[in-house]
């Protein structure tokens, strides 16, 4: 996948793992960003045919991407995942789940953000929690803050 740095994600959707777990990217802007997942055959299961807690680990961690990079200023590179939490409150069912990124802070090094992930009936089953890295550019290594 070719990150959109710009906030361009229109190859979001045809990355090989995003198509095996049925995510799309619904909506992003600035410090937001919303994904669906749409649950088929080929999505992990868990207890009692419930989406697999790791997947939803995964859709977690992918709705953080537009969110943070949507917002990087200028001259600022991502540096990946340094925490992720998960709450796992019920069993996610449903023909869809959609994870909702908002960005509650954007440090100099790292952006928190928290995600909501609820079933097609709009039912919360998961709260995470990702503190995303940041890391200087080469055009703002030099430059003091």
């Amino acid at each position: 996948m070719a990150i959109g740095m710009k906030g361009d994600f229109s190859d979001f959707d045809d990355v090989p793992y995003h198509r095996y777990l049925g995510l799309t990217l619904v909506e992003h802007k600035t410090d937001y960003a919303r994904l669906r997942m749409n649950v088929g055959e080929t999505t992990p299961k868990g207890i009692d045919g419930s989406v697999n807690g790791g997947a939803l680990a995964s859709m977690i961690d992918m709705a953080v991407l537009p969110a943070v990079f949507t917002g990087m200023a200028e001259g600022t590179l991502p540096g990946g995942t340094a925490d992720l939490q998960v709450t796992y409150l019920r069993q996610a069912k449903g023909a869809w789940l959609e994870a909702e990124a908002v960005v509650l802070k954007r440090g100099r090094n790292l952006c928190t953000v928290e995600v909501s992930v609820c079933n097609d009936a709009g039912v919360l089953c998961s709260k995470g929690r990702v503190l995303y890295a940041l890391r200087a550019g080469a055009a703002s290594a030099g430059a003091t803050n």
